[in-house]
C-alpha cells in the first residue's frame, strides 16, 4: 500500500485521514484521495469554461491576457511550491487552487456583483458558494450521484467565506464558520497563493495593455525596489524582460516571506495535527511588512487599474448584459433550455436555475445569449 503522506508534517491534511466523500468510494489505487479529486476538477466542464471568462480583461480583448484559467494555474505552481516548503500536502493545495474559481460568473467580479444584486430576493449569489454548488451539484460525470463527489477537505477549502445563514445549511462543511474555527493550512495557504497570483500578473496585464504605465509602477514602492534592483543587475534590459525579471522578484519576495512568517507562527503554536490548526488562530500570513506592501500594491491596482474608464466601460457593459439576461429569463422562463426550467412555480428555485445558468456561462456565450434575445437581427 502506497504512503501517500509519509513526507508530511503532522499539522498537514493526511489523504489517508481524510473525512471522506459524501457517497462513499472504494480507494484510488495509484493515487491519493486528493490526487483523484485533482484529477476530477480537471477533467469538469466548469474547469474547461475558465478558458473564456475573465480575469479583468474580458476574453476577446487580447491572446496574451490572463483568463480564470491561465490564473488558476499560476495559483497552483505558487501554492504547491509554498506546500513543499512547510511540507503541507500538495496534492490538496492543486485541487484547491484548480477549483476555486469554479463558480465565478462572466465578466469577473461585476459579473457576480451583478447577479447578487439580481438574487436578492432569491438568497443572493456569491461565487465560493456557487463553487461548491457546482461541484457538489452541477457537474454531471457519474452514474451513481451528481457533481464530483469531492472530499471533506476539498470542498472545505473551496468555500473560503460564508454567512451564518449560509452556514447552516451546510451541515458539518459550513460548521467552522458557526464555531469560528479554521480551515486546514493547505486552505489558508492557497488563499494567499491566490492573491500573490494575482497581484503580480495584474500588473503584467496592465501594462500590456497600456492602461497602466512604468512610471505610474515607480509610485509603488515594492515595485519601485524591486525594480531599482533589476535596473542593476541588468542595465540596459529590453523593457519587456526588464518588467519580468521586476515581476519574478516581486513572486519570490513574497513566497519567501510568507514561508518564512508561516514557519515562525507554526513552530510557535507548534500544532500536532489538523484538528490543532482547525482550534488555532490562521496561521499562513505575511510578515507585517510584507502585508502592508502587498495592501497598498492592492489599493494602487484598485485605483489604477480596476477602476480605470475603459475597464469601468466593460463592466457597464457586462452589468448591462447579466442584468437583462436574468431579467428576461425571469419574465419568461421558456426562453431558457429545458433543463434549466423549474416545471412548478417556484420563484426562489426558478431563480437559483437561473444564477446557474448565467454564471456558467463565459463571456463570449454570455454575448451571443444577449444577442440571441434582444437583438432583432438574431433569430
Amino acid at each position: 500500500m502506497i504512503d501517500f503522506d509519509a513526507h508530511l508534517a503532522p499539522y498537514a491534511a493526511h489523504s489517508s485521514k481524510s473525512r471522506g466523500r459524501r457517497h462513499p468510494e472504494g480507494p484510488a489505487g495509484a493515487r491519493s484521495e486528493f490526487q483523484r479529486d485533482r484529477d476530477r476538477i480537471i477533467h469538469s466542464t466548469a474547469f474547461r469554461r475558465l478558458e473564456y471568462k475573465t480575469q479583468v480583461f474580458l476574453n476577446h480583448e487580447g491572446d496574451l491576457f490572463r483568463t480564470r484559467l491561465t490564473h488558476s494555474i499560476e495559483v497552483a505552481q505558487i501554492a504547491r511550491t509554498l506546500a513543499r516548503s512547510l511540507r503541507l500536502n500538495e496534492d490538496l493545495v492543486e485541487a484547491l487552487a484548480l477549483a476555486h474559481d469554479l463558480g465565478h460568473t462572466p465578466f469577473g467580479h461585476v459579473g457576480q456583483d451583478v447577479l447578487n444584486e439580481c438574487m436578492h430576493d432569491y438568497g443572493g449569489f456569491e461565487h465560493n458558494l456557487q463553487s461548491l454548488r457546482v461541484v457538489d451539484h452541477l457537474e454531471e460525470h457519474y452514474g451513481a450521484f451528481d457533481g464530483l463527489n469531492l472530499t471533506f477537505e476539498t470542498r472545505e477549502g473551496i468555500l473560503k467565506h460564508c454567512s451564518l445563514t449560509n452556514a447552516r445549511q451546510l451541515g458539518e462543511l459550513g460548521q467552522r464558520f458557526i464555531d469560528k474555527k479554521q480551515p486546514s493550512l493547505e486552505a489558508q495557504l492557497v488563499n494567499l497563493a491566490d492573491a500573490i497570483a494575482y497581484n503580480n500578473h495584474d500588473i503584467d496585464d496592465g501594462l500590456r495593455s497600456g492602461l497602466l504605465t512604468m512610471k505610474q509602477m515607480e509610485e509603488v514602492e515594492l515595485f519601485a525596489r524591486l525594480h531599482r534592483e533589476v535596473v542593476r543587475q541588468y542595465p540596459g534590459l529590453p523593457g519587456r524582460r526588464e518588467l519580468y525579471e521586476t515581476i519574478r522578484l516581486m513572486i519570490t519576495a513574497m513566497t519567501v516571506d510568507l514561508v518564512e512568517a508561516s514557519g515562525a507562527l507554526i513552530a510557535q503554536a507548534n500544532p500536532q495535527s489538523i484538528e490543532d490548526v482547525r482550534n488555532s488562530p490562521p496561521l499562513i500570513r505575511f510578515s507585517d511588512s510584507m502585508r502592508a506592501e502587498t495592501s497598498a500594491l492592492k489599493r494602487f491596482l484598485y485605483a489604477n487599474l480596476y477602476r480605470h474608464f475603459q475597464v469601468n466601460r466593460m463592466r457597464v457593459k457586462a452589468s448591462r448584459v447579466i442584468r437583462e439576461l436574468f431579467d428576461a429569463f425571469m419574465t419568461d422562463p421558456v426562453l431558457l433550455p429545458p433543463d434549466y426550467q423549474v416545471a412548478s412555480s417556484d420563484t426562489h428555485k426558478q431563480a437559483r436555475k437561473i444564477a446557474d445558468y448565467i454564471a456558467g456561462m463565459t463571456d463570449r456565450y454570455a454575448i451571443k445569449e444577449h444577442k440571441r434575445i434582444y437583438s432583432l437581427d438574431t433569430f
